[in-house]
């Protein structure tokens, strides 16, 4: 299987929003509890590539699987070399290796733009995350209890961090 990476363009919103609304209606990896719109997805990427942080996306055989992106951690100015991460596979492509390529491409054009550290914030029952993340050298560095609700029940973040820079 060829895996194809590339900057995201607007006719890729779709595809995206597939995996996004997926996650959002049947898992804890987002915590939202409503489906977005398109509109919606194309604002928030629009608002993201504004601010020169990249948006890419994984292709196989033309066909989007997954995407990747960072923006800001915080809004305060000090945080300014600190970024958060996401990256998303379509569940048809799970285990192949995609979210492993998109995320080490993130983490290059982070060092590109000089930025200091990269943050994860995963659900604590998202454990394949916890796993995908230390083994792209990601540190677990703290547990936020009871910062979500859904589904009817509280949820932890796991905060998770990789530094940039030597």
């Amino acid at each position: 299987m060829s895996v194809t990476l590339r900057p995201y363009n607007s006719s890729d919103c779709k595809a995206i929003l597939d995996i996004i609304n997926y996650n959002i209606i049947h898992t804890t990896n987002i915590y939202e509890y409503e489906p977005r719109n398109l509109e919606e997805q194309l604002s928030i990427f629009e608002e993201k590539l504004a601010k020169s942080f990249p948006i890419i996306v994984a292709e196989v055989n033309q066909k989007v699987v997954g995407f990747g992106y960072y923006s800001e951690f915080r809004l305060r100015i000090a945080y300014q070399f600190t970024v958060e991460h996401s990256v998303y596979v379509s569940k048809d492509y799970h285990k192949k290796g995609i979210g492993k390529l998109l995320l080490a491409e993130l983490i290059t054009l982070a060092k590109k733009q000089n930025l200091n550290t990269m943050i994860a914030v995963i659900d604590s029952e998202n454990q394949n995350s916890v796993s995908f993340h230390k083994n792209s050298g990601f540190e677990m560095i703290g547990t936020i209890k009871q910062s979500g609700y859904k589904f009817d029940r509280w949820l932890n973040s796991i905060l998770m961090q990789l530094f940039l820079k030597p």
